[in-house]
């Protein structure tokens, strides 16, 4: 009887498993021995695709990256293409909450990071804000986006109101948070985005001199 045929590897079905995994079991469960057993191959096989567990996961970085828009900072004004970009980056991070610490710690070297650093520091100071000002709004919108990726707040709370009945009188609702958790989440973002933007554009006035 004829073995059964294995797919053929390669980096994007590597790449692919390997992020399905990640969301499944979390960052620290994924190995190479474990990435192989569940491609069906031997471990061997995986490095001549990818040298490490780090070059793969930088390769998995550069696509979760490479969904990030930052156009709207050529053709709308800054706080505009600031908005856009950090919805379009929320956006690409959300659905892989499990492998946002990787993107928290990794190195700034990687092409699609830098890409997007370059857009987003050239539209801020093709705007008028300094360079020191413009580095501080890309790094607090970086903290603002991936702070509301890793986690959600709605979401842990139980559905159970006895948790909360008679203990916590003020949390006396939390139980019907975890039913509407992405709705809380979605909004949450929105809030926290649209007040630091319009606390930007009261810097904007005062730090940045009229033509």
């Amino acid at each position: 009887m004829a073995r059964p045929r294995v797919p053929l590897l390669s980096r994007e079905r590597i790449r692919d498993t390997a992020l399905a995994m990640i969301d499944r079991d979390g960052l620290a469960e994924v190995s190479m021995r474990k990435l192989a057993a569940e491609l069906g191959v031997q471990a061997a096989s995986l490095y001549g695709h990818y040298p490490n567990k780090d070059d793969l996961f930088d390769d998995i970085a550069t696509g979760v990256m490479s969904h990030v828009d930052t156009s709207g900072f050529d053709t709308l004004p800054w706080d505009d293409g600031l908005a856009a970009w950090a919805r379009s980056y929320r956006t690409a991070l959300v659905t892989h909450p499990n492998f946002v610490p990787y993107l928290a710690a990794g190195p700034g070297r990687r092409a699609e990071n830098l890409r997007a650093a370059d857009a987003v520091h050239g539209g801020l100071v093709g705007a008028g804000w300094p360079p020191r000002y413009a580095t501080m709004i890309g790094a607090a919108t970086r903290y603002l986006v991936m702070g509301s990726t890793v986690g959600s707040f709605a979401g842990g709370f139980a559905d159970d109101v006895q948790v909360y009945r008679d203990r916590y009188p003020h949390l006396n609702q939390a139980h019907l948070l975890r039913a509407v958790a992405e709705e809380i989440d979605d909004d949450s973002f929105e809030l926290a985005l649209t007040s630091f933007i319009a606390g930007l554009r009261g810097t904007y006035a005062s730090v940045v001199s009229p033509d």
